[in-house]
């Protein structure tokens, strides 16, 4: 009788090529997404005579340093970074790979555009030179980021030499509050195992409180695995998954997708499959979240208080406390409800999809903005669907900046979308590290709602006592 394996074992050994003296498996890549600062892994390429192995499994699309005023070379925060979008778009041209190019309505960021395309598929392995690749992990596949020299490895082979990480079964079970979204969900798993509680590790979600979920909601808390120091994030394919992808443009059609669904539907994790670690949260316990130091551990639920280093007995621990303390110019014992907010962005590969955009509209329809905020869609096709369905009307008459292009924005401070310095901003990103949204910013990761809430009222504010409409 067969082992039982569990759904990354069952990827890994159907990818492995061969293994090296070291231990390291030689694996066939699926999927691979290029953007911007992938020129280092083009140039090494070409610098060797060599070709792009498999163009048709290579996708290029500019969204790092893309601005989202608008696509005029005005918009462009300087003609360096302009010089990086231009240079991606050669790259692909020259290489007869898949580019959505500036003008390309499906355009955005790659880890919103490859779930949205049909791209992201389970049972794929799916890397990119971007940490948050682990974002196409919600759908059942193994997705990773790698450095230059590997994206120059895959682009030549369409392969990659990785050592095999551990396991780690991440189980949520009960059922959400109401106003406790996805974002909440990830964060307290952070909160619990800590920023490096990952490392070395793949981690499956499971539990009822992650099959509950939806697919754009998946996509969130796959997308942050990388902040608990995890390689990647996954949750098995279900229902849910097949639903999502049936009909997109480079999902499988007909009988292609018959035999497909037939293979997916192999991949969840078996009974008594054995994982290196296991953790289990109650996702009743879990409220509304907010971050207040420099690392996506800091968190707490909204109701609480910033801790005070004097009390932390670990030398070491307390002087990082203090360090943190002053970068974000915080008060041991503060209420975080009494934090004020200097701006609030909402958007990312976090949280930039059509379910996001509708949590904030949700809180902000019948209230006005009283601090900075922008919305920036994560496509050209999340665009155009939150217009169709009115949301662009919600927040223009909130009084909040709608972004008529799709890109990274305000999630790092490349692109002219940035925090100035000892601001302090209520976003919807991955990453509250020093100077991530601009020199001396102050980030506070938030769900969508959580953002809007912060945006009608100026401070963090519990979603749950705010009047939906």
């Amino acid at each position: 009788m067969a082992q039982p394996r569990s759904l990354f074992e069952k990827i890994w050994e159907r990818h492995s090529i061969t293994t090296n003296e070291a231990g390291q498996s030689l694996l066939f890549i699926d999927r691979h997404f290029c953007h911007e600062l992938s020129f280092h892994a083009f140039n090494m390429l070409h610098g060797n005579n060599r070709t792009v192995r498999h163009p048709e499994r290579t996708f290029a699309i500019p969204d790092h340093y893309t601005p989202t005023t608008g696509l005029n070379d005005a918009d462009y925060v300087d003609a360096d970074t302009k010089a990086l979008v231009q240079n991606l778009i050669n790259n692909a041209e020259r290489n007869k790979i898949n580019l959505f190019g500036l003008d390309d309505k499906r355009r955005g960021i790659i880890h919103v555009v490859g779930p949205e395309q049909g791209i992201t598929q389970p049972g794929t392995i799916i890397v990119c030179g971007d940490s948050h690749t682990s974002t196409h992990g919600a759908l059942g596949a193994l997705a990773f980021g790698i450095g230059a020299s590997d994206v120059s490895h895959v682009l030549a082979t369409q392969t990659l030499w990785q050592p095999k990480p551990k396991s780690m079964r991440v189980t949520v079970t009960g059922k959400r509050s109401i106003g406790v979204t996805a974002k909440d969900v990830i964060l307290a798993i952070i909160g619990h195992i800590g920023a490096a509680g990952g490392t070395g590790h793949v981690i499956e979600y499971a539990g009822s409180a992650i099959q509950e979920l939806s697919v754009d909601e998946r996509l969130t808390v796959c997308n942050m695995s990388i902040e608990a120091g995890a390689r990647a994030g996954m949750i098995a394919p279900d229902d849910n998954t097949y639903d999502y992808l049936r009909g997109r443009p480079f999902a499988p059609q007909g009988d292609d997708w018959d035999k497909a669904e037939q293979f997916w539907r192999t991949l969840p994790t078996d009974e008594n499959a054995i994982f290196d670690r296991e953790e289990t949260l109650d996702a009743a316990s879990i409220e509304p979240m907010v971050t207040w130091g420099t690392s996506p551990e800091d968190v707490l639920p909204v109701g609480g208080t910033v801790p005070d280093p004097s009390q932390e007995t670990d030398p070491k621990r307390r002087e990082a406390l203090n360090r943190k303390m002053d970068y974000m110019g915080l008060r041991p014992g503060q209420q975080i409800s009494d934090i004020q907010v200097d701006r609030v962005f909402i958007g990312s590969c976090t949280n930039s999809r059509i379910e996001d955009l509708r949590d904030a509209a949700s809180i902000l329809k019948g209230h006005k903005a009283r601090i900075p905020t922008i919305i920036v869609p994560g496509s050209g096709l999340i665009r155009a669907r939150a217009e169709q369905e009115g949301l662009d009307t919600i927040f223009e008459a909130a009084g909040v900046e709608w972004r008529p292009a799709a890109g990274c924005s305000m999630c790092i401070g490349v692109n002219g979308d940035f925090v100035n310095n000892k601001e302090r901003c209520a976003s919807t990103s991955n990453r509250n590290f020093e100077g991530r949204q601009g020199r001396g910013a102050r980030t506070h990761l938030v769900s969508p709602a959580m953002a809007a809430a912060a945006a009608v009222t100026g401070h963090f504010t519990d979603v749950r006592k705010m009047e939906k409409s």
